[in-house]
């Protein structure tokens, strides 16, 4: 099986507002696919990105109408995180920088999931699993 990465590709209202969104939260930048219209979220190095696309320039790329987050959401976006502690400090953090919740927290089992929204309304969980406590 051949190695892909993933490039998932978001609509932004503001890609500096974006920047600073998620430089709270730890994450960095490829600068290489950046600039004003674009910031690319490096999700795991050499793999997993997130477009942050200025809404005209991601209008370039589809036909489609950017749907309205405030009242719908078409993707949920799930962040792995290595203990609960990380899962509260990345959720804690977000809400903390313009961030807001976007559910309860969920506890079943060996799984421990807490959400937000990003400022522009997308909706992105941080998940751990006790993968120890799997049978």
């Amino acid at each position: 099986m051949a190695t892909t990465s993933i490039f998932v590709n978001l609509p932004v209202k503001d890609v500096q507002r974006s920047r600073a969104f998620f430089g709270a939260l730890g994450y960095s930048f490829d600068e290489r696919f950046s600039d004003e219209k674009a910031a690319c979220l490096v999700l795991k190095e050499d793999s997993i990105y997130a477009m942050l696309l200025a809404e005209p320039f991601f209008k370039g790329f589809t036909k489609k109408e950017i749907p309205d987050t405030s009242g719908s959401a078409q993707v949920i976006t799930a962040l792995g995180a290595e203990s609960r502690e990380e899962v509260d400090r990345l959720v804690d953090t977000a809400l903390a920088s313009g961030g807001s919740p976007a559910g309860d927290t969920m506890e079943e089992g060996p799984m421990y999931v807490r959400s937000f929204q990003d400022p522009d309304g997308h909706h992105w969980e941080a998940v751990y699993m006790d993968m120890s406590a799997m049978g």
